[in-house]
């Protein structure tokens, strides 16, 4: 897959930069969600793709990923409702989860809000597929 990319970067997505971390992507946006789960897979994830926040907590209680990838702003619950949920469980049932917050509202959802109430990275659509698959490799070999 061919991204474009400033003077100096790679034009090539990592196709392993994420091979074996498995991903889940919450975003109530179908589009986006379709967008991430190939821009991931493509870079050797393994990818979950759920469309709100109870879905994602549903399918937490079944699963335990190594990233979680979530919208902010979604109806009805929303992406903090979503991290305050996921920091309350215990860490062997994914409380500690390594967690991205995605945002097209940067003014109002900035990293100024996203990072204090529990997310480890913010990324604001659009989304550059190199840098998600860079941030996210980091954030899995620190995890």
């Amino acid at each position: 897959m061919r991204v474009r990319t400033a003077v100096g970067r790679r034009d090539q997505l990592p196709t392993d930069a994420l091979l074996g971390i498995h991903v889940l992507v919450v975003d109530d946006d179908e589009d986006s969600r379709n967008l991430l789960r190939m821009v991931l897979e493509y870079c050797g994830a393994l990818v979950t793709v759920v469309p709100s926040a109870e879905a994602a907590m549903r399918t937490l209680s079944r699963i335990t990923p190594d990233i979680l990838v979530a919208d902010i702003a979604m109806p009805d619950r929303d992406g903090y409702w979503l991290i305050q949920q996921v920091r309350a469980l215990a860490r062997e049932r994914g409380g500690g989860i390594p967690a991205v917050a995605i945002t097209a509202h940067g003014d109002e959802h900035g990293p100024e809000r996203t990072l204090p109430a529990g997310f480890d990275i913010h990324v604001r659509k659009p989304i550059d597929p190199w840098d998600l698959c860079q941030a996210l490799s980091a954030l899995a070999r620190r995890g």
